[in-house]
């Protein structure tokens, strides 16, 4: 019998801004985070991956790379970003060619359990706890279910 690779969790390669707060254990790899922003427990952020100042990211949270997070944001517990579509009908496979990107706008706030998959949502945005986000979503509002639609403007 063989032993294992065994791969430790890590803080590495990060561009941090002023008072950012981590609780760990996370990963963090080759991303920016930005001033005051806060990192909750068992999250993952891969390279590439900008968090705008202040934003907030909750616990078990997984942000993909070719994900940008604006200013003031909210990303819930169990957050999920996706980057492939499987465009082929299958996993890229490491294609990186293949994966698309996600842009967050500020004062997003995502709920629990969520889905984001490449897309480009506006400012002022809520995505309710557990939707799941297919589209661009390009007005401000509340947006809740699968897939996400909006139910309400916000004031």
């Amino acid at each position: 019998m063989s032993e294992p690779t065994i791969r430790h969790v890590c803080v590495r390669d990060v561009r941090f801004g002023a008072r950012v707060s981590i609780v760990e254990p996370c990963n963090l790899y080759g991303c920016e985070i930005g001033d005051d922003c806060f990192i909750g427990p068992f999250t993952e952020v891969q390279k590439g991956v900008r968090i705008g100042a202040r934003t907030r990211v909750q616990s078990h949270a997984f942000v993909c790379e070719l994900v940008d997070i604006g200013d003031d944001c909210f990303i819930g517990h169990g957050v999920t970003f996706v980057n492939d579509t499987f465009s082929t009908g299958r996993p890229a496979g490491g294609r990186k060619e293949l994966w698309r990107s996600t842009t967050i706008g500020n004062r997003v706030s995502i709920g629990s359990g969520a889905t984001i998959l490449p897309v480009r949502i506006c400012d002022d945005v809520v995505v309710g706890a557990g939707a799941v986000v297919t589209k661009d979503i390009t007005a401000s509002g509340s947006y809740v279910g699968n897939p996400a639609r909006r139910i309400q403007a916000l004031p």
